[in-house]
């Protein structure tokens, strides 16, 4: 653990400074963003850009991460298009000679299941969670529509592969030796939110509940006192050492609930004092957030944040 104790350091130290929109492609050889690293030992991730998807990043702007065991690889997230997730399985073909046995989705976003049709194609089996199934059945079309706008050739061969297991609140899975538990801990930043704990190395792929280097974004169905509820009640009980968000760079758990859990509920106070004030939604807009304006897509999405949070809570 000595290796991952060290990036681990590194990664709180330099803090925003790694965490930057205007990082160029970090590994331009590869269709990836970045390298895929090994963070605790048979854990790799390779990071995605912190920015929204483009282009120049080709859709890798989430954590695309993998386990290696004696029996097989497992996949966390599909990526966002069949060319990006064949880039994935070169990598790890580099790493070891074992198959994929299986690839999972942290949600139902483009960037975690458009490239299932690559993996289909290999026979891989795919898990999402009820509702992440139920978004690409219903919105896939339009998913991958989104992505062959800013992905132009990049978008080549990719199409709507709907994964073909299931589950609802948790599904175990062994391979080699190593247990997993897929969990689905409750309501957070939107429909179909994935979790995947190693409880033997302390070790949790968490997906979109947490994040601690771009700013949370908050959709129009996200219900911000139901995702506080969610991490305090299920997530926090696990106390996971390692902690591999679905965007951003691997940390703790600490550093998560910082700028996670901590935001959600100072965004929650700010707003609630506002509407307590006779404050309108125009107003809103202009709740003080600048607590939080070193993270990456604050600029994009601070305003949005507090907008919704304002139409959530003046019902509540």
């Amino acid at each position: 653990m000595l290796r991952f104790t060290s990036i681990l350091a590194a990664t709180l130290v330099a803090g925003a400074a790694i965490a930057s929109e205007d990082i160029a492609d970090q590994y331009p050889q590869s269709e990836l963003y970045s390298k895929p690293v090994e963070f605790v030992p048979h854990v790799f991730s390779a990071i995605g850009a912190t920015a929204p998807p483009t282009y120049e990043n080709s859709g890798h702007n989430n954590n695309l991460s993998f386990v290696v065991t004696p029996e097989g690889v497992v996949v966390v997230n599909g990526g966002a298009s069949a060319r990006l997730a064949k880039a994935l399985h070169d990598e790890i073909k580099l790493i070891t000679d074992q198959p994929v046995k299986l690839v999972i989705n942290e949600n139902g976003q483009g960037h975690a299941v458009l490239g299932n049709s690559y993996w289909a194609d290999q026979g891989v089996d795919i898990l999402a969670h009820d509702d992440a199934i139920h978004e690409v059945e219903e919105n896939g079309h339009f998913i991958l529509e989104g992505m062959k706008g800013y992905n132009g050739d990049k978008a080549e061969g990719t199409r709507i592969a709907v994964p073909n297991l299931s589950f609802s609140d948790k599904y175990d899975y062994e391979l080699g030796g190593v247990k997993f538990e897929i969990l689905h801990l409750g309501p957070a930043h939107g429909p179909g939110d994935t979790q995947v704990w190693i409880p033997e190395w302390n070790t949790m792929i968490a997906g979109d509940i947490a994040f601690h280097e771009r700013m949370p974004p908050i959709f129009g169905d996200t219900c911000t006192s139901c995702w506080i509820e969610t991490w305090e009640t299920k997530l926090e009980p696990l106390n996971p050492t390692y902690l591999i968000p679905g965007h951003g760079h691997p940390t703790n758990l600490a550093q998560v609930r910082r700028f996670t859990r901590d935001y959600l509920v100072d965004l929650r106070e700010k707003i609630g004092a506002h509407i307590d004030e006779g404050g309108d939604l125009g107003g809103a807009y202009y709740v003080d957030q600048s607590n939080w304006e070193m993270l990456d897509t604050f600029e994009e999405l601070a305003t949005k944040n507090a907008g919704r949070v304002f139409e959530e809570m003046e019902w509540e």
